[in-house]
């Protein structure tokens, strides 16, 4: 399937690196302007000149901390004033804040909260108008499996995770009328600057792939996912093919929850 989307406009957060960066490439290589917004613009402008070769579309990086307001409201503007409207808004920047239930203090868990659920939602009402002027939009919300089967220790991310599948639930039925289409992806075990983190502050002197073979061993498929194997779903969600699909938690985990 040719996923052509020549003339849209992709706002993506926590894109630079790991799953927003695959994100990034994976639009821009099907046509798409793409404004790639994190709080590093040194790691953004490298992802830019990375995917540049193959990028069909600009390329434009706004450094922003999407939990600051203020800094949230000048990088929109900033935004805006180079893409007059924001067809498809990918909601990713997160965290996956774990632990003790007795260690979790009330500020953490709101900031949990503001990160995953409230900024995105502001991210939402700035690109609304644009979308429903043209009666077209898109909008993905990242979230994980563990907010429909949450694990022990988990009890931060799962709740703020959870909470951004409803709230994608609830945009969906809202926002039908004007043609906006909106979708979760659950992600499971997938590559990421997560679990390459994860393998540095381990002091594990196997190699990086022995390291993950345990990992690898609880999913069904006898493997962790691919960044690009995650991009290649929501660039089809992003997409006109995908125009019959809103209000879906889609589980991108090699077969890992057991909730469908």
């Amino acid at each position: 399937m040719l996923i052509d989307l020549s003339g849209r406009t992709a706002l993506i957060t926590g894109a630079s690196q790991g799953l927003g960066r695959a994100m990034a490439a994976r639009l821009s290589a099907s046509g798409a302007n793409v404004i790639l917004m994190a709080r590093d613009v040194s790691r953004l402008r490298e992802a830019c000149a990375d995917m540049a070769g193959e990028a069909r579309g600009d390329l434009f990086p706004v450094a922003c901390d999407i939990t600051d307001e203020n800094a949230r409201d000048v990088a929109m503007q900033e935004a805006l004033g180079r893409f007059p409207v924001i067809d498809i808004l990918i909601n990713n920047a997160g965290s996956s804040r774990r632990g003790p239930v007795e260690d979790q203090a009330r500020a953490a868990m709101i900031e949990d909260i503001d990160l995953k659920l409230l900024s995105p939602l502001a991210l939402v009402q700035a690109v609304l108008p644009g979308m429903k002027s043209q009666h077209w939009g898109r909008i993905l919300n990242v979230t994980a499996i563990v907010g429909k089967t949450p694990d022990g220790g988990s009890l931060p991310t799962s709740v703020s995770r959870g909470a951004g599948i409803t709230m994608s639930k609830a945009l969906s039925r809202e926002l039908a009328p004007w043609n906006i289409l909106v979708n979760a992806l659950c992600v499971g075990k997938i590559k990421s600057g997560q679990w390459e983190r994860r393998y540095e502050a381990s002091g594990d002197d196997n190699s990086y792939e022995a390291f993950l073979e345990p990992v690898a061993r609880t999913v069904p498929l006898g493997r962790l996912g691919e960044a690009e194997e995650f991009a290649n779903v929501a660039c089809f969600l992003a997409s006109d093919q995908a125009g019959y699909v809103t209000g879906a938690a889609i589980n991108i985990d090699g077969g890992l929850c057991p909730a469908p």
